[in-house]
């Protein structure tokens, strides 16, 4: 089997709900930025985080596939409890308070670049806040696939990047 269909030359692909998409649709382009978020995590992943980081990170990475399915598939239903939902948020505040607790009360802006690991972060959590304003846009547009908790998702886990970009500086985290 080969990885390419020849489906998607003319501009159009499709979600999981098999329902043919412009590539350009804000679903997709919600759902890409979601993808590219997922991966620009796995980049700071590499960076040699302490290990309680670094399973905290992979746990968003894969909350973040469940998103992804949410919106590829609204209203998709399964057996047992939902993979993604309110939990989830509180989760993240969880991981917030916890870290941020470590930390000493910021007094001037974040100049990103004191290491590799935190450059990192700080890109990701960029990214989230692109992925945040991508959702936004799906959300007026197609209220139907995106969640209350979907959109807090991902401003938490901004919030959350951003601490945990502070906690690499001085590896106060752990």
């Amino acid at each position: 089997m080969t990885i390419y269909t020849r489906q998607g030359d003319n501009g159009q692909t499709r979600l999981s709900d098999n329902v043919p998409i412009a590539k350009d649709a804000l679903a997709l382009e919600a759902c890409g930025t979601v993808d590219e978020l997922g991966s620009a995590i796995g980049l700071v992943r590499c960076e040699g985080l302490a290990d309680g980081m670094s399973r905290l990170l992979e746990g968003v990475q894969r909350t973040l596939l469940e998103l992804n399915a949410d919106w590829a598939a609204p209203g998709r239903s399964s057996s047992g409890p939902p993979a993604f939902g309110p939990a989830q948020v509180e989760a993240l505040e969880t991981a917030i308070d916890h870290h941020d607790s470590k930390l000493e009360p910021l007094g001037t802006f974040v100049l990103p670049g004191n290491t590799r690991a935190e450059a990192a972060m700080h890109f990701a959590r960029t990214v989230c806040r692109r992925a945040e304003r991508r959702a936004v846009a799906l959300a007026r547009a197609e209220p139907s696939r995106v969640r209350d908790h979907h959109l807090a998702y991902l401003n938490r886990l901004s919030d959350l990047l951003f601490i945990l970009a502070r906690c690499l500086v001085g590896r106060d985290c752990r």
